[in-house]
């Protein structure tokens, strides 16, 4: 029956204009949904704008902190409680992991991220997301270095092991 998800960017960065957008939709009964890094602070506005949303595609940069660090430049504390509030708040998740080999691969991080999923009862799939480096060129044509230069893209063989480690085959 379709539905409107809204992503980004990070669509937590206008939370207020999502409530009044959500509550419209929900009052024509559309399915709302949230693609987000879940990286801004859970405060009285987000909490708001969750009441009317149906499902959250979260995307977990990185479940080691230091490496999210590495990777992002921020830790990946509000990532993980925002997991936990929609777990405690029985809202439906989708967990998203770009695979990027050599940085978000790692059987052991892996392992990590499965053992984090379990403690969790509202996840309703769980996806693995082939790095690819499409951007390039535009980081290029903007004069600024690509900061995953070098990097390969994610195969076929790369996402199968992954979803192995996490058990989703």
């Amino acid at each position: 029956n379709g539905g409107v998800t809204v992503s980004g960017g990070e669509p937590l960065i206008q939370t207020k204009f999502l409530i009044e957008l959500f509550k419209k939709l929900k009052e024509l009964n559309i399915h709302t949904a949230i693609d987000t890094s879940g990286s801004i602070p859970i405060n009285d506005d987000i909490k708001e704008l969750l009441k009317n949303t149906d499902l959250v595609l979260l995307d977990i940069k990185h479940i080691d902190n230091t490496k999210c660090i590495e990777l992002t430049g921020v830790p990946n504390k509000n990532t993980i409680n925002f997991a936990k509030y929609l777990n405690e708040n029985n809202i439906p998740m989708w967990i998203r992991q770009v695979l990027v080999p050599g940085i978000t691969d790692d059987e052991r991080d892996l392992l990590k991220l499965k053992e984090f999923i379990s403690t969790l009862n509202n996840i309703e799939k769980v996806e693995i997301l082939p790095y690819h480096d499409l951007g390039k060129n535009k980081w290029t044509s903007l004069g600024l270095n690509y900061p995953l230069d070098g990097i390969r893209t994610a195969n076929i063989e790369d996402v199968k092991r992954a979803n192995k480690i996490l058990e989703l085959e």
